[in-house]
């Protein structure tokens, strides 16, 4: 099972009983991937409009250097790079039983004994581009994991985002860290190769993107690589039955 929906992860979140989740594997935004100015974060005002005293994210007033990315990878850094607030946390844990939160060394999480690093491999360190990544982890019955992996993935990947990570890298996660049955939630979609990952290794999947743009071209790039599955499936049973004896 794969579903994807175009909402605010809190939204869906919000619909979620305890614990719906096995394993939530997240990358939200960090908040500074832009040079200069401030750290961007949301929050919390009260929805007046509607009498409901519940609340709605805001971003904060920021100031900023520089543009980031724009052109074939759609929306500027700038438009989405908010860094979620405390309640995005507390929901996350609310609704799953573990977690791994790409760049928690961002964001004000307990001591993690089990962590994984992203080896970029070919990346120097006079580079622009971090030669790693790190992401925290709730299974501090676990050891840390180190995973090495080139951040371009394989080579007909489709790249629309500019933070996109490899399917590999989360292949790696699901190896390690799911259970055969586990539920798996996605709260930041983007390139969706966590999607796919799940989708080729047997895991169900639930992932949410806020951005139209992202989420259309993700739904692209889902459906041609389901497709293409099925062209190489249909292409070997054709073998197959070629091969049996009249």
């Amino acid at each position: 099972m794969t579903e994807a929906y175009c909402m605010d992860c809190m939204e869906y979140m919000a619909s979620l009983p305890d614990k719906a989740f096995n394993l939530a594997i997240v990358d939200p935004p960090y908040g500074d991937a832009l040079w200069g100015g401030e750290k961007q974060v949301w929050r919390l005002v009260p929805k007046i409009q509607d009498g409901t005293g519940s609340a709605r994210g805001s971003r904060s007033t920021v100031s900023r250097i520089g543009g980031g990315y724009a052109s074939k990878y759609g929306n500027k850094i700038a438009d989405w790079d908010v860094a979620p607030p405390q309640e995005y946390f507390d929901e996350l844990f609310r609704v799953s039983e573990n977690q791994i939160i790409w760049g928690g060394n961002y964001f004000d999480l307990p001591p993690a004994r089990c962590f994984v690093v992203w080896d970029k491999k070919n990346i120097s360190a006079d580079f622009s581009m971090a030669m790693c990544e790190y992401a925290w982890t709730s299974f501090n019955g676990k050891n840390a994991k180190l995973v090495r992996c080139v951040p371009q993935g394989a080579k007909d990947d489709i790249r629309f985002h500019p933070t996109q990570k490899p399917v590999e890298v989360y292949k790696f996660c699901l190896q390690y860290f799911a259970s055969p049955g586990d539920k798996i939630l996605d709260t930041h979609m983007g390139s969706g190769s966590l999607r796919i990952a799940c989708y080729e290794m047997g895991f169900d999947y639930v992932g949410t993107e806020i951005d139209q743009f992202y989420f259309e071209k993700e739904e692209e790039r889902f459906l041609l690589h389901t497709q293409q599955g099925n062209l190489f499936e249909n292409e070997e049973l054709a073998d197959l039955q070629i091969q049996l004896p009249l």
